[in-house]
């Protein structure tokens, strides 16, 4: 063993076999702060929901609404069908079909902001025809919670700007419409009405999926360190001990 000691090779293999056990020990401990972020925002999430929800009042008076994603709200407006957008490929409940989304121009102000109303499925057989949706006149309150604008999907170039569309620039459609929208949009909740769906699905934080992979990371780590210990240490150890034999 000591001259093993003296061996460039066991110095070699003993760097390497550090770098690798303390490279992925430390990505194992990586992914658990990761997983611990993961469940302080759904943690922050599940605060927001237990709050009251934010009537027109209220609401206009937060400076920053960005700040107040998922939560609550029970607001007054008028939609503007006009600008009513179906965005394409979106699934719910297992099935692909659009999402519905309107503007609604708010009660007691000049602001406007894009509802995401609900689903519809689409017609397989003829892509560019719109299923019924119906949009009531006048006043509507709507409840639901504060959201980000819808997320975006890969997009083929040429895509036009009509109704039906693959995905949907707040900034563009604020240019396009000329209506003073705001920065968030609201995800419509409740029954099924106006032949909408609104069976959305929980946000996903992905926390057992950074679980998972720390687990993979220190998994790794324990077996690179397993196998050093033995080929490194009581392999030749043994292999000593039997040539001492007589």
């Amino acid at each position: 063993m000591t001259s093993r000691l003296h061996s460039p090779r066991f110095w070699l293999l003993t760097l390497a076999a550090l770098l690798v056990a303390g490279s992925t020990f430390s990505l194992g401990q990586w992914q658990l702060r990761r997983a611990a972020q993961k469940e302080a925002l759904h943690a922050a999430v599940e605060a927001k929901n237990g709050l009251s929800p934010l009537d027109n009042q209220t609401f206009f008076a937060i400076k920053d609404i960005a700040n107040e994603t998922h939560r609550r709200v029970s607001i007054q407006g008028v939609w503007q069908p006009a600008h009513t957008i179906y965005l394409d490929n979106r699934p719910m409940g297992g099935k692909t079909g659009f999402w519905v989304l309107t503007p609604l121009a708010l009660q007691g102000s000049s602001q406007v902001v894009l509802v995401q109303r609900g689903w519809v499925p689409r017609d397989f057989t003829r892509r560019t025809r719109l299923p019924e949706v119906s949009t009531p006149a006048g006043l509507v309150t709507v409840e639901g919670r504060i959201a980000p604008p819808p997320s975006k999907l890969y997009e083929f170039k040429g895509e036009d700007a009509g109704r039906i569309r693959q995905n949907l620039d707040l900034n563009a459609f604020r240019v396009e419409t000329g209506l003073p929208l705001l920065g968030v949009a609201l995800l419509q909740t409740g029954a099924p009405g106006e032949g909408l769906l609104r069976e959305w699905a929980a946000p996903n934080l992905g926390v057992d999926k950074h679980y998972g992979y720390a687990f993979q990371w220190f998994a790794l780590c324990s077996l690179v360190v397993v196998l050093y210990v033995w080929f490194q240490v009581i392999h030749p150890l043994r292999v000593q001990r039997r040539a001492q034999l007589p």
